[in-house]
């Protein structure tokens, strides 16, 4: 009887512990689970978060863009230009004599006057007037020209006739040679009259 007692007791004592063994290893992958589901939260917040960080940027980026002041030396924007100032004009030769400076607006910008002492950005090309053949221009080097106006540091053609004119137009100058580099220019300068086509894209 004793022995049969002893032998229960054992067997007791064996069952309690596999019970306590599958307790323990039930918690353990309970536990398990539980970091794994952590884990996947916070990897899933913080790519929430990254996603938000990532389109901070670029959502505000237009607004400093917009906000940002030009380059030093850069003309300041100017109100949209008239689409036809993206292409390249035709000039063709003149007809007649060149008397006087003619000033002939062909597309009427909506900017502001030019006044002398103004730094301009245009585009533009140079004819002999009498034949029409290209001697400079603007568009074959890829970018517009910057200069002031008015203070006699170009020909006087340009000096007394874009004086006035409004930002955001293209004017054609019908230049006698006495305004522009005289009947017998030198330095591969053209001699004669001239027509010249100039864009006038921002001035500061």
């Amino acid at each position: 009887m004793r022995e049969k007692s002893e032998q229960m007791s054992v067997q007791d004592k064996t069952a309690g512990k596999r019970r306590g063994q599958a307790l323990t290893g039930a918690l353990a992958g309970v536990a398990v689970i539980a970091v794994l589901v952590a884990v996947f939260v916070g990897i899933k917040v913080s790519g929430d978060d990254d996603k938000e960080q990532a389109a901070a940027p670029a959502a505000t980026t237009p607004a400093a863009a917009a906000s940002a002041p030009p380059a030093p030396g850069e003309p300041p924007a100017q109100a949209p230009a008239d689409p036809a100032l993206q292409q390249k004009p035709v000039v063709k030769a003149g007809s007649g004599d060149v008397t006087k400076l003619v000033v002939k607006q062909l597309i009427v910008g909506k900017g502001p006057k030019l006044t002398a002492g103004q730094t301009i950005r245009a585009n533009y090309i140079g004819v002999t007037y009498a034949d029409g053949k290209q001697f400079d221009s603007s568009w074959d080097r890829g970018q517009p020209a910057e200069f002031p106006v008015g203070v006699g540091q170009l020909i006087k053609g340009w000096d007394q006739g874009l004086v006035g004119v409004p930002v955001g137009s293209r004017v054609q100058l019908d230049i006698p040679a006495e305004l522009a580099y005289g009947e017998n220019a030198t330095g591969g300068r053209p001699a004669g009259d001239l027509r010249f086509v100039v864009d006038v894209l921002a001035a500061q």
